[in-house]
């Protein structure tokens, strides 16, 4: 089976996480797309997971909220929020969670989906070269960033999302409007 990874900290998950994965599900040949609910990203300050917002700062409630909203999700194919991520050591490095899973589940095929912003960096994930020479990469469009490829990283495995709709929304845009 083909399994698309879309990893972050859902806090809180919102219209435009579950619209991606949604679009991105019903047009690539993936079978399932999971949202892989982070403990604790690597790329932001655990205060980034804090705040006013309390009811999404744990990961059980992170969680529980993206089953939910997944559950309620009408779509053509498979939707679930992991927790796979909670069993692994800390910090969630994407490399990490993607060898493990090829561990757990061989029978998979594993795919990551990022957006524009995570590719403008990648660089800066521990073992990107791993990944990228790995997985196929699903890379979708984030306003202020180009969706093209990069000067020597190999394009061969990613997959540009050309014709995705734009969410122009955020989690910490959302955190932000509850604090006010």
């Amino acid at each position: 089976m083909k399994i698309g990874i879309y990893g972050g900290s859902f806090n809180p998950i919102h219209f435009g996480h579950v619209g991606l994965v949604k679009w991105v599900a019903e047009h690539s040949d993936l079978d399932e797309v999971w949202l892989m609910v982070s403990p604790n990203n690597p790329l932001k300050a655990n205060a980034d997971l804090k705040g006013k917002y309390d009811l999404r700062t744990n990961f059980a409630a992170r969680l529980e909220a993206a089953q939910q909203v997944l559950a309620e999700t009408p779509c053509t194919k498979i939707l679930r929020a992991s927790d796979f991520e909670d069993g692994l050591p800390r910090p969630s490095y994407t490399a990490n969670t993607l060898r493990e899973l090829q561990k757990a589940f061989p029978e998979h095929e594993f795919s990551l989906i990022i957006g524009a912003d995570n590719w403008a960096i990648i660089e800066k994930w521990k073992e990107y070269e791993f990944v990228l020479t790995n997985f196929r990469v699903f890379v979708y469009p984030r306003t202020g960033y180009p969706l093209e490829p990069r000067k020597n990283i190999p394009a061969a495995k990613i997959v540009f999302c050309q014709d995705a709709p734009l969410f122009n929304i955020s989690s910490t845009q959302l955190r932000e409007s509850f604090s006010v």
